[in-house]
């Protein structure tokens, strides 16, 4: 571990008391001042349980770019963009100028050298070979008979036992265990059956969230804060130790089993084409330990956190906003051939893409909420953003995906509305946004390689559920997002679900 000077172990024990205290706090936002040796942390720490909302307002008053200053020993200064001509910039006209960075990989150490904390010729490997195997046609038709058959043998029999029982359950939760168990069977071939009635504990889902939290942690704190937590192995650093653990774990259960699976294939002489990632990558020789575990870390996080906060988020706005609801439903019977008391009706995915207004719903609520609420960057060479700030090899740039959707001078000064129509043609088409705009899939070259994966998952999941029920929020349920790296519901989506009656 680095040496750490008594300033900044000073100032870790402040963040951590300071954190304690703020975790019970209610205060209400309050402009960032910049205080002599602490700069503008004490302000961030103050605002932390709603975060986003906070950076948004601040962002809202500096014209959609805001400069952080941290305390002045600490490396911390960070400069905040929502400018979208900022965004195209540093996305796709200078990109070369703009990688993760190191700063990037030592924050986000535990996803190891994948695709998302990899640069450079390292990450257009990895990007050629897992665009290769995504967008292969069997990997399609397995994507499409997975999620259905998740979809038949998981989530219906629980909606239904919580519907006949009149039972409050967790929406969130539920839609966690479904993209948990799909992306499974995906990228490893294993069906660890996390969704039925019984509600088993998980614990690799279980430790997803405290590494995404702890991550979160330290994008907050001084890395000499979260370094000597490390050391002494206590708050957010134990509990991402221990989730590391948790990880590892699992991911070497998994290669062992796939290993052993494809010997006794090769024993039998069988010759069924492997459609799930691990066998891809196995099969064309990727068969270092760490390259399969970093894959499958970056794969799993990928699938299932971001579909499953994209979809609670978009089932919580529906109930707030039931026209919405009823436009779907009324382009479901529409469109799909429906039959009169048909008690199930699975939908493929070429009648699924006939679904507009459901895709443009499920558009806004992604402009609102994304699932990854931030993006981390820094330049390698010193440059000059079109909204005219200087930034240097040292500068850290963080956009603020969630408070681009709720700028005005972005989207209009309905931005805070949830209306599906403004992805809509007047010829009824989508309109396809700019990604430097509409950055929930990312931009540039890095565009989200998985954006066609998890429309197909989230609309089948949409479409089956509004189809046969009505999810009704319970009452005086607070709903506000998590301090993640992923927007999650801080206290999950308690529902009650009710069977449509033809």
């Amino acid at each position: 571990m680095a040496i750490i000077g008594y300033p900044e172990i000073l100032l870790a024990v402040f963040c951590f008391l300071f954190l304690g205290r703020c975790s019970s706090s209610h205060n209400k936002l309050i402009i960032m001042r910049n205080w002599p040796f602490f700069g503008m942390l004490p302000a961030l720490l103050l605002n932390l349980q709603h975060i986003h909302d906070y950076l948004t307002h601040v962002l809202k008053l500096s014209d959609c770019t805001f400069v952080f200053k941290g305390p002045w020993f600490a490396r911390m200064d960070i400069l905040l963009t929502t400018d979208p001509a900022n965004i195209h910039y540093i996305m796709s006209s200078n990109f070369s100028n703009f990688p993760k960075g190191a700063e990037f990989k030592k924050i986000f150490d535990v996803l190891g050298d994948g695709i998302f904390n990899s640069d450079s010729d390292s990450w257009r490997i990895q990007r050629k070979v897992s665009h290769a195997l995504i967008n292969h046609r069997g990997f399609h038709q397995f994507l499409e008979k997975t999620s259905r058959d998740e979809v038949e043998r998981g989530l219906i029999p629980v909606l239904e036992h919580v519907s006949k029982q009149g039972l409050v359950v967790d929406l969130q939760d539920v839609f966690q265990r479904f993209t948990f168990d799909t992306t499974c069977i995906l990228v490893s071939g294993f069906d660890p059956g996390c969704l039925s009635i019984d509600f088993p504990d998980v614990p690799f889902s279980k430790a997803l969230d405290d590494v995404e939290e702890a991550i979160f942690f330290r994008h907050i704190v001084p890395e000499s804060c979260w370094k000597l937590l490390r050391w002494l192995r206590i708050g957010e650093e134990k509990k991402l130790s221990r989730a590391w653990e948790t990880l590892d774990h699992f991911i070497a259960q998994y290669i062992t089993m796939k290993r052993e699976e494809l010997s006794q294939r090769k024993k039998m002489k069988e010759k069924e084409e492997g459609v799930d990632l691990l066998t891809s990558y196995m099969e064309e020789d990727e068969t270092d330990e760490k390259f399969l575990r970093d894959t499958i870390l970056n794969f799993m996080i990928a699938g299932r956190d971001t579909t499953s906060a994209a979809l609670s988020w978009f089932f919580w706005l529906l109930s707030k906003n039931p026209s919405v609801e009823t436009k779907i439903l009324e382009e479901i019977k529409a469109n799909l051939q429906v039959k009169e008391g048909e008690k199930w009706r699975f939908f493929n995915t070429e009648e699924l893409s006939r679904l507009v207004y459901l895709h443009g719903a499920l558009c806004e609520s992604l402009r609102l909420f994304p699932s990854v609420p931030f993006q981390h960057k820094a330049p390698l060479v010193p440059d000059i953003l079109p909204s005219g700030h200087k930034v240097d090899k040292n500068s850290k740039i963080l956009f603020s995906l969630y408070s681009m959707g709720r700028m005005e001078g972005i989207w209009g000064k309905d931005c805070l509305e949830f209306k599906p129509e403004r992805w809509i043609s007047a010829r009824g088409g989508i309109i396809h946004q700019p990604s430097y705009k509409f950055f929930a899939f990312n931009a540039g070259p890095r565009s989200c390689i998985g954006k066609e994966v998890a429309f197909i998952q989230m609309k089948t999941v949409a479409a089956a559920m509004i189809n046969n029920y009505h999810v009704q929020v319970v009452e005086g349920h607070p709903v506000s997002p998590t301090t993640s790296i992923i927007l999650h519901m801080k206290h999950g989506l308690m529902v009650r679900v009710i069977k449509r009656c033809d």
